[in-house]
């Protein structure tokens, strides 16, 4: 099967969608928690996370344009902190609820079921219910003009992750801790390790 690009854009536009979302294969699925100066609480469900480097440790997501999604963005904007939460495969359908367009002024914290948590120290709130969690500072947004997103790049300041997750070599066993990945917009799976291997040299 070969899809021209006429083909593709005559699709309706939610099975285009679909399609779209999942050509680029498995992604992992968090949830960042913001904070907005007046106090509120706010989660929401991210599956475009990528590492960006290690030394500093940066870390990017891709928001979606602001009216649709204006919340996270505007709370890190105006606070400069945010938290990223590994998703449990026991809470899926939770942390899916979280991506509902939820009014100003509704914490995703309270009205999907979930525990916020705080690390001395740092503003924005953390899942307690997640194994693997990290804490984020703003360093860049980058606006991408040919859709309206937001490219959101942080700098990595506090982890939280179980030691009988962390290999000796510093790697970080995520399906030891029930972590779930994504595909497309809302399908969930779980995951199991096939192999670590060397690095790779040219023969």
């Amino acid at each position: 099967m070969l899809i021209s690009p006429e083909e593709l854009n005559s699709y309706d536009r939610f099975y285009r969608a679909n399609l779209i979302n999942s050509l680029s294969g498995f992604k992992s699925a968090s949830l960042i928690g913001t904070k907005n100066k007046e106090g509120i609480s706010n989660l929401a469900i991210f599956s475009n996370i990528v590492h960006l480097g290690a030394d500093p440790a940066l870390i990017g997501f891709v928001n979606r344009p602001l009216e649709a999604a204006p919340h996270t963005l505007a709370n890190i904007e105006s606070t400069g902190f945010y938290t990223i939460n590994h998703i449990h495969i026991d809470w899926v359908d939770k942390a899916h609820q979280t991506s509902a367009k939820y009014p100003e002024g509704v914490s995703e914290f309270n009205a999907c079921g979930f525990t916020e948590e705080y690390v001395e120290g740092f503003t924005a709130p953390f899942v307690k219910e997640s194994v693997i969690k990290y804490g984020m500072k703003l360093k860049e947004i980058i606006p991408i003009k040919h859709n309206n997103t937001f490219f959101v790049i942080g700098e990595v300041v506090i982890i939280s992750v179980p030691e009988n997750s962390i290999a000796a070599d510093g790697f970080i066993e995520a399906d030891k801790a029930n972590s779930i990945c994504s595909l497309g917009i809302d399908g969930y799976y779980s995951t199991e390790l096939i192999a670590r291997l060397p690095y790779a040299k040219a023969k």
